[in-house]
């Protein structure tokens, strides 16, 4: 039996309750990540083949047994080549070059403004440099998003780099069936809006969003990131972005009072909702990516490179921001979506991404098993939990489940507590000086573990619901 090593947030078929999923952040930190790691995951899914979800989990101590036991490391990846990633690719970098086996990497990424300049990744250079360097010491090439990407590493030198885009975009293997229902938008259609926090507050789309909320009674906004999904489950404010009251996941938010707003945990509920939908759009490169998937009409409003390079590749219907009036309607973005030259080359795209594979000697479902069918039936049995949605009432029912979870935290910290006593009373034994140190930071550590955990949620829940006040009217 092959096996192979996927970093991925989680294996697609464990179904884990929302709140030990928020908790574990299972979707490191965007449910986008989700679509294209459980794709990856069918695709490589093949005869005689075992893939093994790595949990996101990067410590350059299990190299040794990465090697003992996997035959390969695929690395599906976004817009990992960004300053705030720094850190990460250094760690992956590092476990890379302790490995043996052969590390494929699918789809990375670059990210920059809307008008490609790599200026603010100038200092981040050395490390791409590395990672690059390392992966293409286990690999026949390196699978990148788009063309930004791919001139990005050409100018620092490195030639074996293929455009592959995004594993997301190949769930279905060769086929992509995206059909508008209708010619227009009509008032009572199902309208689907997604945005980042950036896009949102500083791409000017939050103005797009309010008039389309305005204009659309039937528009649900989809967020991504885990604070979104911690502000519907938790009524959780308490990050710099939780405090954006822009955004429709803000309890303060009109859409979130109306119960328009959902986050997915995964990407079944995520494609199984959005099928019965008439148009999605936004700034979102997966979101909308997840709507095509379940063959619903959707528009990108294109913010930075990373959203540009993957829409031009597959030829998504997109436009830039940046050049989309604040007052648009929907409307006129589904009326000028047109979805011939994104299915009907997807089949050449496709080829191209299967003979990356075989080149880096990765078999795949698609021309080597079932298509997938195995896969696709073991996930549609799969109790798993619907979208996330605002926490809007106060019944004792609502509140059953989130208490019965916190009182199960709290339980595990006191058993983490006795565990930490014990080993403190034996480091004391031995050292009473060093002991003492090492209790105080201990029980530091617990304490603040605890409130960190419980504390927040505990006091929202017994928070009374927010009524619409003029002040959350004048937040959109």
């Amino acid at each position: 039996m092959r096996r192979i090593l996927l970093r991925s947030g989680k294996n697609p078929f464990d179904v884990v309750p929302v709140e030990e999923a928020l908790h574990r952040d299972v979707i490191a930190t965007n449910s986008g990540n989700l679509i294209f790691s459980d794709a990856a995951h069918k695709i490589l899914t093949a005869p005689g083949t075992e893939v093994v979800s790595n949990g996101m989990r990067t410590e350059v101590a299990a190299a040794g047994q990465i090697n003992d036991e996997y035959d390969a490391f695929v690395v599906p990846l976004a817009n990992a080549f960004r300053p705030s990633f720094e850190p990460a690719l250094k760690r992956l970098t590092r476990l890379i070059g302790k490995l043996k086996i052969p590390v494929v990497v699918l789809g990375v990424g670059a990210q920059t403004g809307i008008t490609y300049d790599p200026a603010r990744l100038k200092a981040m250079e050395p490390t791409v440099r590395a990672f690059c360097s390392a992966v293409l010491d286990h690999s026949a090439s390196i699978g990148v998003r788009g063309e930004f990407t791919e001139k990005y590493l050409n100018d620092m030198g490195f030639r074996d780099v293929e455009v592959i885009g995004c594993p997301s975009m190949f769930l279905h293997g060769d086929t992509l069936t995206v059909e508008k229902r209708a010619a227009t938008l009509a008032p009572d259609a199902r309208v689907a809006v997604n945005g980042s926090h950036t896009a949102m507050h500083g791409g000017g789309l939050h103005k797009i969003v309010s008039r389309a909320h305005a204009r659309y009674p039937n528009l649900r906004y989809i967020g991504q990131n885990l604070t979104d999904a911690k502000q519907l489950h938790w009524r959780d404010v308490n990050s710099p972005a939780g405090r954006i009251t822009l955004m429709p996941t803000h309890p303060d938010h009109p859409m979130y009072r109306e119960d328009k707003v959902r986050v997915y945990i995964d990407p079944q509920t995520w494609f199984d909702d959005l099928r019965d939908f008439d148009y999605s759009f936004g700034s979102r490169i997966h979101g909308n990516i997840a709507a095509l998937l379940a063959g619903t009409p959707a528009t990108v409003l294109a913010f930075d490179s990373r959203t540009l390079e993957l829409c031009r590749y597959f030829e998504i219907p997109h436009q830039r921001l940046d050049e989309t009036a604040p007052d648009t309607d929907p409307a006129e973005l589904y009326e000028k979506a047109d979805f011939g030259a994104l299915t009907g080359n997807h089949r050449d795209r496709f080829d191209r991404f299967t003979a990356f594979l075989d080149k880096n000697g990765l078999q795949n479902t698609f021309t080597h098993g079932d298509g997938g069918k195995a896969f696709d039936e073991k996930i549609r049995a799969l109790p798993f939990p619907p979208g996330v949605r605002p926490w809007l009432d106060s019944d004792p029912a609502s509140l059953a489940t989130r208490l019965n979870w916190m009182y199960g935290r709290v339980s595990e910290l006191t058993a983490d507590n006795t565990r930490l006593k014990r080993e403190l009373t034996r480091a004391r034994s031995g050292a009473k000086a060093a002991g003492a140190a090492a209790g105080s930071g201990s029980k530091t550590s617990v304490y603040r573990r605890a409130r960190r955990v419980v504390g927040g949620p505990l006091r929202r829940a017994l928070q009374p619901v927010r009524q619409p006040s003029q002040k959350g009217r004048g937040a959109v």
